[in-house]
């Protein structure tokens, strides 16, 4: 949504490789047509697509509603619209998707209850829209990364009230628990990132991610009954 920063990434980019190779388009995820209409212009630009990230991400414990908005639903409208343009069976040449969940997706978060909800629910669609993928051939893989706590902008809002809503007081509870995990740089995220990009046996994982183990993967048991396609 920040026009400012996407404007500074693309000339940062520009600078490394020609300009006609990234593009910027301002988008506010929970606006569905703004979210379509990104998509659209993607492929005007490249003619095809082969990879989506759905990573835009909020923590907003005070108005929980718009918190579902942005890191739920948008996450599955994204990965909707992905399938819509990559799968092989709708005239797609497959690809990857990667939703970006959290730690918090995989344990319980005290004084963060809906992100955590949120992040929970991003996992649970992902692994199981993987299994589907899988089943029916839509040539597309599907995974999630679950980061512990990284050194972004969303780490600030934890210091405000109009983002922690009745958990303010509790802040500095969340600190200590930054402090005790650590706090990672993006750039361990990115290179898990690609990582999935280039592994393509990869496919309803869910990678995790700490400054204790670096990049390693969630185990699971033996996933459920799946019948055999139609």
């Amino acid at each position: 949504r920040n026009a400012e920063a996407g404007q500074e990434s693309k000339a940062a980019l520009d600078e490394q490789f020609e300009a006609q190779r990234t593009v910027f388009i301002q988008c506010d995820v929970t606006d569905q047509e703004q979210l379509k209409g990104a998509f659209k212009k993607v492929i005007e630009h490249f003619g095809r697509l082969d990879i989506v990230v759905n990573n835009a991400g909020v923590n907003n414990e005070k108005d929980w509603e718009s918190t579902i908005q942005t890191n739920l639903t948008s996450v599955i409208r994204g990965t909707y619209l992905g399938l819509e343009y990559m799968r092989k069976g709708n005239g797609g040449d497959g690809g990857v998707i990667i939703n970006i969940s959290s730690l918090a997706g995989l344990m319980p978060a005290a004084f963060q209850p809906v992100y955590c909800a949120t992040k929970h629910g991003v996992i649970g669609f992902t692994r199981s829209i993987a299994v589907t993928a899988n089943m029916e051939n839509y040539g597309v893989r599907l995974n999630t990364i679950c980061p512990g706590f990284v050194n972004t902008p969303i780490l600030q809002s934890i210091d405000k009230e109009e983002n922690m809503g009745q958990y303010f007081s509790y802040k500095d509870e969340i600190k200590n628990m930054m402090q005790f995990y650590g706090v990672m740089d993006p750039s361990i995220i990115a290179e898990g990132l690609i990582t999935i990009i280039e592994d393509d046996t990869l496919n309803g994982e869910v990678m995790k991610i700490t400054a204790s183990q670096g990049i390693h993967f969630q185990q699971y048991g033996q996933t459920s009954f799946t019948s055999s396609k139609r």
